[in-house]
């Protein structure tokens, strides 16, 4: 196991009912004046967005609203925000969403204090040594992002998709987590964030560090309660107990807890997000094509690691040939991301003939 500092402040608030704490969260955190960011119509549907202003209305917090953020969320909502949390003299981010809202405000909350281009953060010219406090109300368990320092956002010009890892100061300071305001998801959109999680957690099970039994066994312990739990909510979409173990799951597999004193990997991450930039998919639908695909070719690298995934997680009977153990561990994990609704080649990902050279 590697040296390593691990620092997790977020307060998360979790449970039936929890958005209507928001407010005096708000309150508790110090902020002076809010932005709400928010996607869709979903969370106007639902009155969730309602439930939240009221909240925010009881202790006289004021705020502003900005909406429609899309998923693979794009820089020019960034800097849209950037402009109006100046304008209105904003404070802290409060983003009502899943992880392209959450990941707009962080990118909004590191932006606004700094003197330019917020893009320098993601291309590595400029480091954010400052950033407003931001909160989440969480509705699409997948990401992560409500319990992590991580964003993730496309540059419309050229398309590029970056990550901006900054756990020191874009950690929210608190998520309120209702597993209930995940009922209305559609299967498709639950399977995607089934698939996120659990690459977040291969992302650091699959590393080259040695001796880090404990990291493994949490890793493993949470890919088996996704795959219990998100069977479960396939079936049945408003299962109170599988709903909440999943949403905690997504938090877990990337908060940091399941990679601490390990090197992680996250070359899937970075493939699959040149896909979602120029193909616009689903991320968590274009992670269930590569990561097989990557974890196969890992088999010449690695194949001890993959055929101990094989058999911890997916029940394989272990052999002294550790490449068949593994190759069946990987065919398992594709046969599950079938039976959940999702691809597992390009093709069914609806892309006939991908441009693997502008992918490189």
């Amino acid at each position: 196991m590697d040296n390593f500092i691990f620092y997790s402040p977020t307060e998360f608030v979790f449970g039936r009912d929890t958005e209507a704490q928001t407010g005096a969260l708000v309150q508790k955190y110090g902020a002076r004046k809010v932005m709400i960011v928010y996607g869709g119509g979903s969370v106007i549907r639902s009155g969730l967005l309602a439930r939240v202003e009221q909240s925010l209305q009881e202790v006289g917090i004021p705020y502003c609203m900005l909406g429609g953020v899309q998923p693979n969320p794009i820089d020019t909502k960034v800097y849209e925000g950037i402009d109006l949390c100046r304008k209105e003299s904003v404070d802290m981010m409060l983003a009502v969403g899943g992880g392209s809202v959450i990941d707009t405000a962080k990118a909004i909350a590191a932006g606004v204090p700094y003197n330019g281009d917020f893009w320098d953060f993601y291309i590595g010219k400029a480091v954010v040594a400052e950033a407003l406090k931001v909160a989440v109300v969480l509705t699409i368990p997948a990401a992560g992002s409500e319990g992590s320092g991580n964003t993730v956002i496309t540059k419309v010009d050229g398309l590029q998709k970056l990550s901006l890892r900054a756990p020191s100061v874009l950690r929210p300071v608190f998520a309120v987590m209702n597993p209930e305001l995940t009922y209305t998801l559609p299967p498709f959109q639950t399977a995607c964030g089934v698939a996120d999680m659990m690459a977040h957690i291969m992302e650091r099970y699959f590393t080259n560090t040695k001796e880090v039994e404990i990291g493994d066994r949490l890793c493993e312990g949470t890919l088996l309660a996704i795959i219990k739990e998100a069977t479960t909510v396939m079936k049945d979409h408003e299962n109170y107990g599988a709903r909440a173990n999943l949403m905690w799951c997504g938090t877990i597999a990337h908060n940091g807890t399941c990679g601490v004193g390990c090197e992680e990997d996250w070359a899937s991450h970075f493939l699959e997000h040149e896909i979602s930039a120029i193909y616009n998919v689903t991320h968590g639908a274009g992670l269930s094509v590569i990561f097989p695909a990557w974890m196969t070719w890992m088999t010449e690298h690695n194949v001890d690691k993959i055929a101990q995934y094989a058999i911890r997680v997916w029940g394989v009977a272990d052999s002294a040939d550790k490449k068949t153990v593994a190759l069946e561990g990987i065919s398992r994990l594709k046969t599950f991301f079938t039976s959940i609704g999702l691809p597992v080649t390009f093709k069914e990902l609806g892309i006939e003939n991908p441009d693997i050279d502008r992918l490189a």
